[in-house]
């Protein structure tokens, strides 16, 4: 009796323990956090200037000529959802973007079984430059309309949401492997590379599995390779690039502190790689100036030589003296003092060269004295939510983790035995 006693209380201190109340043992002064909350404001803002106002569709970047990204437009409809919730707009006007952003991916934008191209013209919804229809870019967009209608219950919106993600064809996208395909063009029909390894596959499959109506089998997320690696003592199931992205963005919507992955814990894992990556950022302090104790963040991003996959081990590992500050500022969640402290140093010693009307730039090189001019909106997108995640409540993952399709996912995978299995686990040992 005794036995099970002590089984009871140490899984109820092990449930306390990924309990919302204990995350966040770092409590920020309160100067940063009211940087904190500025840094949101500000970078909300750039979905309502850079999505279109007839269409709904949000720009890839902020430089002249781009066209819509799907995945930016996900993020825009929970920004918008987000932004009336803190007071920057008001309820109606969020619901009216938020309505003709869906009636737009509902009814226009160009889509193959579901899955919109990655890449659209922003006033008219069609496919720009041959670009495939995304499972991962759909993934994001059908995430920030089901967050947004966890905002509007039984209205318009929360209808079209459903529509929009149960016309997607998870099973189609498969192509008879076990795994999902990245995409699918009109020319060349699926692409021959699949979501089949860890990185910001998570929130795909875990949307595809939970699918009411074209589910894919639980296979399609045990079967993904967990490949293993340590840098410093950071042991981390790690994507191929070492980008901080690949750690985050599942993250702003599904909440995996209380998940195990047969003994993985996600968040835990994306805590690890943030730590990694920096102290990657960090050996390389003696050749490039830029690097500091809080100055880091590896992740893809514009460079001095366009777009790169940089990161950190283990992984990819790709540097060259580029920090994109979204990087530092999306694993809050995680760090939160040294992302707290990456902020401040951020906005206190470059703010004239890196900080704008809508939040940080997207990335700089001290040491090449390069400073990017633009924002892209998948950086922005992920920065809004885990700072809101962070700063309110943690009320995207409260509102996300709600939903059936989530629920089912877990379900289906078993997903939902974290505190079960580590109190057999200490049954044993008593």
């Amino acid at each position: 009796m005794l036995k099970r006693l002590t089984c009871f209380f140490l899984a109820l201190l092990l449930a306390f323990s990924f309990s919302p109340a204990s995350l966040w043992a770092f409590e920020p002064s309160p100067e940063d956090r009211e940087l904190l909350n500025k840094i949101e404001k500000d970078t909300f803002q750039y979905f309502t200037r850079f999505s279109d106002k007839l269409t709904g569709l949000t720009k890839d970047s902020s430089r002249a000529g781009s066209p819509t990204s799907v995945a930016a437009t996900g993020f825009a409809l929970a920004a918008y959802a987000i932004g009336a919730s803190r007071g920057w707009i008001t309820r109606d006007y969020a619901y009216g973007r938020i309505l003709t952003t869906l009636q737009m991916l509902r009814h226009k934008a160009a889509h193959q079984e579901g899955f919109f191209y990655h890449f659209l013209d922003n006033k008219t919804g069609k496919r720009v430059w041959g670009s495939e229809a995304s499972s991962i870019d759909t993934a994001l967009a059908v995430a920030g309309a089901l967050l947004a209608a966890q905002y509007y219950p039984g209205t318009e919106v929360d209808k079209l949401a459903r529509e929009i993600y149960e016309r997607v064809n998870w099973k189609w996208m498969m192509n008879g492997s076990d795994f999902i395909c990245m995409g699918w063009t009109p020319e060349s029909k699926f692409l021959p590379y699949y979501w089949d390894s860890y990185n910001e596959l998570m929130l795909l499959v875990a949307l595809a599995v939970g699918s009411p109506t074209f589910p894919v089998p639980p296979r399609a997320w045990e079967r993904w390779l967990r490949p293993e690696g340590d840098f410093n003592g950071h042991k981390v199931v790690y994507a191929s690039t070492g980008a901080l992205f690949t750690y985050q963005f599942s993250h702003a919507y599904i909440d995996f502190r209380g998940l195990d992955d047969r003994g993985i814990n996600f968040f835990e894992n994306s805590r690890e790689a943030t730590l990694a990556n920096r102290e990657y950022s960090l050996s390389f302090a003696g050749k490039y100036k830029g690097y500091s104790e809080s100055s880091w963040g590896l992740s893809s991003s514009v460079g001095p030589g366009g777009y790169k996959a940089y990161g950190g081990k283990p992984g990819g590992g790709i540097q060259d003296g580029t920090i994109a500050p979204y990087a530092a500022l999306s694993s809050i969640v995680f760090t939160p003092e040294l992302s707290t402290k990456a902020a401040r140093f951020f906005y206190d010693h470059y703010q004239q060269e890196l900080y704008g009307n809508f939040g940080f730039k997207d990335a700089f090189n001290v040491d090449k004295g390069w400073w990017a001019t633009e924002y892209l909106g998948i950086d922005q997108g992920i920065t809004l939510l885990m700072l809101e995640n962070y700063l309110n409540g943690e009320s995207v993952w409260k509102k996300f983790m709600t939903l059936p399709a989530v629920k089912k996912w877990i379900e289906l995978t078993g997903l939902n035995s974290r505190s079960a299995s580590t109190a057999v686990a200490t049954s044993g040992a008593l």
